[in-house]
């Protein structure tokens, strides 16, 4: 007996990420799933891109539904009462209910998030935190499952939720089909940390000549010592302000750039990753790949992969 996929269709949904559901859950020639469109009044749903969605059901087919998934929407306001009383429902009676993107809102609507952990795109993971802070927010990964529910971070990343759930279901088998018929890989390493546009480096008023001072000297071993003379402070007022202007220690922002470096070199030459490594101040290709995997939890030979701008 297939397994029936609803996604929700709030007003206002990204139609990428409610395409993506279909594309998983509804091709016409796989069997394993059912999947159809539900909207709260069952009428046509404008898209945030302008456009509008027609010939969905009400809310009465999530009655049905083994699984739930509410695709991002803007503006992410609260859904209506009914809306998520018909969510809550679902759920007690064990259907898996997930979100894509800023679908989070949502969920995190119904209650049924608190006290676990979620995510939604990084960019939106501020909000989420502040005006549902029952929830433990975590802006740096694809998604987080805990069983009965599940979120994922944005865009593409509902992808990486929705392969998850087949693999779940049905398999590494039907997951790496479904995504050879996608064109993705079945599944990335890694959390959104990788995809965030790295920081370029602070310029403060107070450390602006400083932290420039650092950014052209990474290859070199440097110590607070060495920055305190270059700033003309002592250790101990160098640390201190540094702290209250960049929230990192010196060693730290020191580390924190030197792996951004190595990710640009990553993708933007073919230079080995010894090299890389003492190029950036980082001195092996062991500890690259160690602080990499702790900042992004992804190899380097991955993240070339990914992001090689060739």
């Amino acid at each position: 007996m297939s397994h029936n996929v609803v996604a929700l269709a709030l007003p206002g949904v990204v139609a990428f990420d409610l395409s993506t559901v279909a594309q998983v859950f509804g091709h016409p020639a796989e069997e394993e799933y059912t999947f159809a469109v539900a909207a709260p009044d069952g009428d046509d749903v404008m898209t945030s891109s302008g456009f509008s969605i027609g010939a969905v059901h009400d809310l009465d087919a999530l009655a049905h539904a083994d699984t739930v998934i509410i695709p991002g929407y803007r503006p992410h306001h609260r859904p209506h009462d009914d809306t998520l009383r018909v969510l809550r429902n679902a759920y007690q009676r064990g259907t898996r209910v997930a979100s894509v993107c800023t679908g989070a809102f949502a969920l995190a609507a119904t209650g049924l998030l608190d006290g676990l952990t979620a995510t939604t795109h990084w960019q939106d993971a501020g909000e989420l935190q502040r005006l549902y802070p029952e929830i433990t927010v975590q802006p740096d990964v694809l998604y987080v499952d805990h069983g009965q529910v599940a979120t994922s971070a944005g865009v593409a990343a509902g992808i990486d939720l929705c392969l998850h759930l087949v693999r779940r279901d049905l398999g590494e088998r039907v997951a790496a089909r479904i995504a050879r018929r996608m064109v993705v890989p079945p599944h990335r390493a890694g959390g959104q940390a990788q995809y965030i546009e790295p920081a370029a480096a602070p310029t403060t008023h107070g450390f602006a000549e400083l932290t420039d001072w650092i950014v052209d000297h990474l290859e070199q071993r440097l110590s607070v010592a060495d920055l305190a003379r270059h700033a003309h402070l002592s250790e101990r007022q160098l640390a201190r302000r540094f702290v209250a202007e960049t929230g990192q220690t010196p060693l730290q922002w020191i580390l924190h750039q030197r792996v951004l470096a190595a990710r640009r070199l990553l993708e933007n030459s073919s230079l080995p990753m010894d090299v890389i490594a003492q190029r950036t101040g980082l001195g092996t290709a062991s500890t690259l790949r160690r602080h990499l995997r702790r900042e992004i939890d992804v190899t380097p030979t991955n993240y070339r992969r990914t992001f090689r701008a060739d």
